[in-house]
């Protein structure tokens, strides 16, 4: 086929040239941003000298003192410069209160005493030429003491802390663990040369040590301020102006007559994707059940229900798993639906196709369930660090070397899976127009995720914070965003809710605003981890921007609605996508508020100076992932087994209890608990210190174990009301093969096929203009 006997581009190349333009302009930043991180990050010096010359600890104490803490999952327990979980204490913060306060003892004269410690603390002695770093005699005696400290910490042989006894007993691995909190503790203290703040923006407030917000995180906070107002005012001018070109309009002169499921044969490949969704709600369920569990540490971190869970299941195993899976059962979703739409888009499916589908399940299963009992053999000291199978520990990439780089190459198998299926129809088609936009969306996928794999445990820790969120946020936020975008609008074009043209410019225009503030917006989780100050600048004015386009899709989330009521109404059977529809628009309600609003609300530098690793956090992220990635996860299911399970077993009802008990239960959770438990311990950092609202006492006070326990009826009608249902639906489709139609074998095309991508599950007659 010639490039003249291609199909021409549906829109104007001036869309494809802005999503360029934009894409380009915030990966040269983001480069520009990696290499200040690698040129003007914190230094690790070679060696930590006292003022005689005695040696406290090397670079490779650090580096090697930083594996250790990964490897025991403590990034799941507490957190370091912020980042991390938030059941045990902020290390840094810890050593630096800690420090400060020893060097305060023997001390005469409390206002000289006090100033003698901040110009100890806010001294920069290292030295680049020779690699040294001199500590005071008094931040010399605070390290020797607390070696000593978190000896008795981590080599306490009880579970009161929800952690396994004795997690780190070596006093070798100590010692270079206190080297790299101590290490954190002087680049959150010291002044960059030649500036009036540390190497993090002077966090963590801690007074003893003379630090406070300084100017830039004021400014640009008002700034980003402006940036959201502005950007809110700038879009919806557009979409005013031009809202019938950008926006979901469907066809208004269109008369639909929607397959009945029973009618729409499946290819083998297709109902091979009965398998994934019902390991997606086995994952999901598990899932739940362990975030209930890690929950249940905050309200009680002693005994659960009369257990001594900690020492099977301590915190950070609950949480290392809760977190894990999140990500597989979402993935999972994702690459059943892309398998399910290709044979509907390319309109034919090669031979094989269903066996590579199944092999794809089979090493995904390998990849889960591996890498979940690596993490288990790792925290429980079973698998030494180094090991190629030891897991990392970063919060979100948990999981092995090894499993890691089986997962990315798993997902370069489902591309090529997604590829053989497409070519024929990749081969005439212009590559600005859907099926190129839905292929090279997915080949984002592996691509960024890879990118996760520069995070190494034994790097500067400014620096693998920088690449581990390339996958937390970046491939999260932005380009699963993208994804998602172009399978939400081919589903409505297969359906022929809307016309090709519109969904191309639904994903065009959502490029655009996503890139514009999401690639850059990535900055915000960087403010306080050692990045140059233009990190949090950018950060702070670009991640404004990212709530721009939230609140566009939640005005567009109505019109997901409106299209199925009004299509419903005027074809001749009964929309069979209603509820998928309806966790489409739950995603616009919770895009808007829990990645939005609660994420805006700790973006803004002077909030996370003093919420970072809090309670709010953990508000915006169930807010978001659950909200966003989960609600979409369920809403492909449910389009794609809608086909797989016999008209007369459809259990709508279901359907409908799943959806009102997944928003409910989210609902309750974040309203009930998350929230006010993170507005008062945002308030008790303000008031009495980041410190103090980071201990485990804190935690544990009533008032924050009563709302922690508020929370269990809304866990309850989330999992039984929610996932429950959902679990019977996808054994329905296991129970009935994926065969709610007829067959279509392999290699073929379907019958009545037209011109119409949507010829297999709607008809579509053209009337006069309304």
């Amino acid at each position: 086929m010639t490039v003249r006997d291609r199909r021409p581009l549906l829109v104007s190349k001036g869309w494809i040239q802005g999503c360029a333009l934009v894409a380009i302009f915030g990966f040269f930043v983001i480069g520009m941003l990696a290499f200040r991180t690698y040129d003007d990050g914190p230094p690790i010096p070679d060696r930590v000298e006292s003022p005689s010359g005695e040696l406290l600890y090397t670079a490779d104490d650090i580096k090697h003192g930083q594996q250790i803490f990964l490897a025991a999952g403590l990034m799941e327990y507490g957190s370091v410069l912020g980042h991390g979980a938030w059941l045990g204490p902020d290390y840094t913060a810890d050593y630096l209160r800690r420090a400060s306060d020893s060097a305060l003892e023997g001390m005469t004269g409390d206002d000289t005493a006090r100033a003698k410690v901040i110009e100890d603390f806010q001294a920069n002695r290292y030295d680049s030429g020779t690699g040294i770093l001199v500590y005071s005699d008094a931040q010399s005696r605070a390290f020797t003491q607390l070696v000593d400290h978190y000896a008795d910490v981590f080599g306490r042989d009880d579970t009161k802390l929800g952690l396994l006894p004795e997690v780190v007993k070596d006093r070798a691995h100590v010692h270079d663990m206190t080297s790299f909190f101590s290490w954190t503790a002087w680049m959150s203290s010291a002044h960059r040369p030649g500036l009036g703040y540390s190497y993090t923006n002077s966090w963590p407030p801690e007074p003893r040590v003379g630090n406070a917000p300084p100017a830039n995180i004021i400014v640009w906070s008002v700034i980003s301020l402006i940036a959201l107002l502005g950007g809110i005012g700038l879009v919806f001018a557009a979409f005013g102006r031009w809202g019938e070109k950008i926006g979901w309009r469907g066809r208004e002169a269109a008369t639909l007559s929607f397959r009945a499921p029973g009618d729409v044969a499946l290819t083998p490949a297709q109902r091979s994707t009965r398998w994934y969704f019902a390991v997606m709600v086995v994952l999901f369920g598990a899932q739940a059940l362990l975030g209930a569990a890690s929950e249940h540490y905050r309200a009680d971190v002693t005994s659960f229900f009369g257990i001594d869970l900690a020492r099977v299941l301590p915190y950070n195993l609950t949480r290392t798993w809760h977190l894990q899976l999140a990500l597989f059962w979402v993935v999972a979703a994702f690459l059943a639906a892309g398998i399910f739409l290709v044979p509907l888009i390319a309109r034919r499916e090669p031979r094989g196709q269903g066996k590579l589908s199944y092999t794809l399940l089979g090493a995904v299963a390998v990849v889960v369930f591996g890498s979940l009992i690596c993490e288990a053999l790792s925290i429980h000291g079973k698998v030494s660090f180094g090991n190629f199978f030891a897991s990392q520990q970063f919060t979100f990439l948990d999981l092995a070397r090894f499993w890691q780089i089986l997962l990315v190459i798993g997902m370069v198998v489902w591309v090529v899976i997604l590829w053989r299926g497409l070519r024929s129809r990749l081969a005439g088609e212009s590559m600005g127009n859907m099926p190129w936009l839905f292929f090279l969306a997915a080949l984002t996928i592996p691509l960024v995720y890879a990118v996760g794999l520069l995070a190494r445990p034994g790097d500067n820790f400014t620096v693998t914070e920088f690449w581990r969120f390339w996958v937390v946020h970046l491939w999260v936020e932005d380009f699963l965003e993208l994804f998602t975008t172009v399978m939400v609008a081919y589903m409505f074009v297969l359906l022929g809710v809307v016309r090709e043209r519109v969904g191309m410019l639904v994903i065009y225009f959502d490029i655009i605003l996503y890139s514009a503030g999401g690639v850059i917006g990535t900055m915000h989780h960087m403010y306080f981890n050692g990045t140059p100050a233009e990190t949090m600048a950018l950060g702070a004015f670009f991640s404004a921007l990212e709530v721009v386009p939230l609140t566009f899709l939640t005005v567009e989330a109505w019109s997901f609605l409106q299209l199925g009521s009004k299509q419903e109404a005027r074809s001749a059977t009964e929309f069979p996508h209603r509820w998928a529809v309806m966790f489409l628009v739950a995603v616009g309600f919770w895009n808007f508020l829990g990645a939005g609003v609660f994420g805006f609300l700790i973006n803004l530098p002077i909030v996370s100076y003093y919420e970072v690793g809090t309670g709010l956090t953990a508000n915006h992220s169930h807010g978001s992932m659950m909200g966003v990635y989960g609600m979409l996860a369920v809403a492909f299911a449910l389009f794609c087994m809608r086909y797989m399970i016999p008209a007369n077993k459809w259990p709508d009802r279901l359907a409908k209890i799943s959806f009102w008990s997944l928003n409910i239960g989210l609902a309750w959770m974040v309203f009930a608990t998350l929230l006010p438990v993170g507005i008062l311990q945002l308030y008790k950092s303000i008031d009495s210190g980041y410190y103090e609202a980071r201990e485990l006492t804190y935690i544990e006070s009533h008032a924050n174990s009563l709302l922690e326990w508020l929370r269990m009826p809304g866990d309850i009608v989330f999992m039984v009301g929610g996932i429950a249902p959902l679990l019977w639906i996808a054994w329905l489709a296991v129970k009935y093969k994926g065969r709610g139609g007829a067959e279509r074998p392999e290699d073929s095309t379907p019958t009545a096929a037209s011109d119409i991508p949507a010829a297999e599950l709607a008809t579509v007659t053209e009337g006069a203009q309304s």
